[in-house]
């Protein structure tokens, strides 16, 4: 096992510049979410320069799959999708990319604030690393690079597409993500419940309009709404117990034209987040109910409800997660491993390993110096520190493939 990890140090220092080139190109190119074509065809080029990778296309997404004779199966995810945030990191490789927007037809600033075109990259090394390496491991390794992640349509997509008839069943899928809150090239795990539950609930709330003057002859959705959202933050303080971790957040009101005319609705955005199905349908049951209810006493139309971006709740496969967390201290060493406690972001890594059947293991990386001044993820300066964190993701998963892989 210690032979396969103690190659990719040699690997990792010959690869420097390479792999350096190759992240910050993605950098460089990010794409909204299931807009990556460019992406998506520059992970093709790399995995077809390998040679005797099979590439396999799946929806938008792409999985790489290198044989190596008899052994278990065993799939690594990376999402390679970016945000529409105007990046303000600094860096001399800092994007500058704009994208016009599928959804709402605009142009807008584009970056990967979110670390996908490292993930990539770490995934990309693997894949190449392994297919250097053959003599020390035995077995199938499947790249699986997913696009769409920051909307949770990827891993859908890849679903809808056939994933689970276009690749060999894996005994276990891994993934991994970088952050900011984790010490510059430490790793943490977390056995059981990770990463939330969430989805957005997009709220129509009609009105009659009128004229500024005249309020009496209209119903407002203006104050109807103002009147729901204070409601809504009620359904985790009082009608959950104190114990059940969720959050209810209003991220956006949009509503009227113009000062003297009361408009005929009001459009507001909702994120829920939760650690289980029970507790996501009462959320969601709940703020149908205020949201209808208060509709109906202020003499307003029918309310309408749309629900999108649903992440499922994130649930690490405990005797896989034991396993890695083993190798890591054993390869990383025990003062790179440590635990997470149980986050309130989300991810749609388990939509695939959901479908499979599969168990699984996700965990997180460190990228910034310091983590008490490090930026959120999402954040126009979230650009990791170079190095070490290309390499300690890297090390990361062929310290987790071990335990399967590693002859």
């Amino acid at each position: 096992m210690t032979q396969l990890y103690e190659s990719l140090e040699t690997y990792l220092e010959k690869t420097k510049t390479q792999r350096e080139e190759l992240y910050k190109w993605f950098h460089q190119h990010p794409e909204l979410s299931l807009q990556e074509a460019e992406t998506k065809a520059r992970i093709i080029k790399e995995l077809e320069a390998l040679g005797d990778v099979e590439v396999v296309d799946v929806g938008a997404g792409v999985v790489g799959i290198l044989r190596n004779g008899a052994g278990q199966t065993v799939a690594m995810r990376a999402d390679f999708d970016g945000l529409p945030v105007k990046e303000a990191s600094g860096v001399d490789y800092a994007s500058t990319a704009t994208q016009i927007s599928a959804k709402t037809g605009e142009e807008v600033p584009v970056g990967h604030m979110c670390g996908h075109d490292m993930h990539t990259t770490w995934l990309l090394t693997t894949i190449a690393f392994l297919a250097e390496n053959r003599e020390q491991w035995s077995g199938t390794f499947e790249a699986v690079f997913q696009p769409a992640e920051e909307i949770a349509e990827g891993g859908k997509d890849m679903v809808a597409a056939g994933i689970t008839g276009k690749i060999p069943v894996p005994d276990v899928m891994l993934g991994q993500h970088v952050m900011g809150a984790l010490p510059l090239g430490h790793v943490a795990t977390n056995e059981g419940i990770s990463f939330s539950q969430a989805s957005t609930v997009k709220v129509t709330v009609r009105g009659v309009g009128s004229h500024g003057s005249m309020p009496e002859k209209g119903v407002d959705p203006i104050v109807l709404s103002s009147s729901i959202i204070m409601q809504l933050q009620t359904i985790v303080s009082r009608e959950l117990p104190a114990s059940e971790r969720a959050v209810v957040s209003v991220g956006t009101i949009h509503g009227g034209t113009k000062s003297n005319v009361i408009p005929d609705k009001v459009v507001f955005e909702l994120n829920t987040r939760c650690y289980s199905q029970e507790v996501e349908d009462h959320i969601h049951a709940s703020i149908e109910r205020i949201v209808n209810n208060q509709a109906a006493a202020a003499g307003a139309p029918e309310p309408s409800f749309e629900y999108s971006e649903r992440f499922p709740v994130l649930d690490n496969d405990r005797d896989v997660t034991a396993k890695v967390t083993e190798s890591m201290q054993t390869l990383l060493g025990e003062e790179r491993t440590e635990t997470f406690a149980p986050l309130s972001a989300s991810e749609d890594f388990p939509d695939i390993p959901n479908a499979f059947g599969t168990p699984y293991c996700f965990w997180v990386v460190g990228g910034f110096p310091a983590p008490e001044n490090a930026p959120g993820n999402h954040s126009p300066q979230f650009v990791p520190e170079l190095h070490p964190t290309l390499e300690a993701g890297a090390e990361a998963t062929v310290a987790a493939l071990c335990p399967w892989l590693a002859v």
